[in-house]
């Protein structure tokens, strides 16, 4: 059975389904996106991924005139419609069918696709064995806090780590980790949780910021700064924080073990506290 999805106001099998090869977001990457959790059925941080969302468009000065509340209701009917229980929900906003010029258009009209995929994010299979992951030279824009569609240096990123027999790049720039290639990157040292601080370096993820309020409230000390590869290498743990990963622990890098090169214990716990709070909320 083919999914419903949302394209400009239309719920549409995917055959159905098209964007204009006009559209700028085809043509030029000018758009954004954002992913949202689903369990049980239900959108989960959806509010702060609305938030996001909102300070991307205004990032880039694009001009989307449906509310917050109609996105949401058609958010829950995607969801709804697919019937999916467990899984993500990708919204991608563009500025627009127009002419090919770099200039940005005079008062387009946004294009909006919502989607759902449906993906083990609670009994994810990867999390009792962990990720291994490389380092790679950071290529991409300066501007990584928005969330925007252009893709490709992660995308490639991602792939080299797969070409190389593990699952997921941790990006370097001027000899510190930046994030992975979809997810931002942390380590537990000396008693110590640590990720990068936020800046135009790192996405501003949303389920970072719900692990170090979780953390925070379980006692646990959270240090915001850059840390190094060899710092990595040495951690007692290491994981990843995104929205269709929740809390994944990552065993190694480089080839060389993380800690025991299993799953820490600190980190299993935070990805319990993550999940036991998404489904209260």
């Amino acid at each position: 059975m083919s999914r419903t999805v949302y394209v400009n106001g239309e719920f549409l099998d995917e055959e159905n389904a098209k964007i204009s090869v006009f559209d700028r977001g085809f043509l030029f990457a000018d758009g954004v996106y954002e992913v949202s959790s689903v369990i049980d059925g239900k959108l989960i941080d959806n509010a702060a991924h609305m938030a996001r969302l909102r300070r991307s468009l205004s990032e880039l000065r694009m001009v989307f005139a449906m509310s917050d509340e109609e996105i949401i209701a058609a958010q829950e009917e995607v969801v709804a419609r697919n019937g999916l229980v467990e899984g993500a929900l990708y919204l991608q906003v563009s500025r627009g069918v127009a002419d090919r010029d770099f200039a940005l258009p005079k008062d387009p009209k946004p294009s909006i696709v919502m989607f759902t995929q449906e993906k083990k994010l609670v009994d994810n299979p990867a999390v009792a064995k962990g990720w291994a992951v490389i380092t790679l030279e950071d290529i991409r824009w300066r501007r990584r806090d928005i969330k925007t569609v252009q893709l490709l240096a992660p995308s490639l990123a991602k792939q080299a780590a797969l070409d190389a027999g593990a699952d997921d790049a941790w990006m370097v720039e001027d000899g510190k980790i930046t994030e992975g290639t979809s997810n931002n990157a942390w380590i537990i040292k000396g008693g110590k949780i640590i990720t990068r601080q936020l800046s135009n370096d790192i996405l501003h993820g949303i389920t970072r910021k719900a692990v170090m309020r979780l953390a925070s409230e379980d006692g646990l000390v959270v240090e915001e700064r850059a840390f190094t590869e060899d710092e990595a290498m040495s951690a007692d743990e290491a994981f990843v924080t995104s929205a269709t990963t929740f809390v994944m622990p990552v065993v190694s890098i480089n080839g060389k073990g993380v800690g025991n090169g299993n799953p820490g214990s600190v980190t299993l716990r935070l990805r319990e506290l993550y999940i036991e709070e998404a489904r209260r909320s």
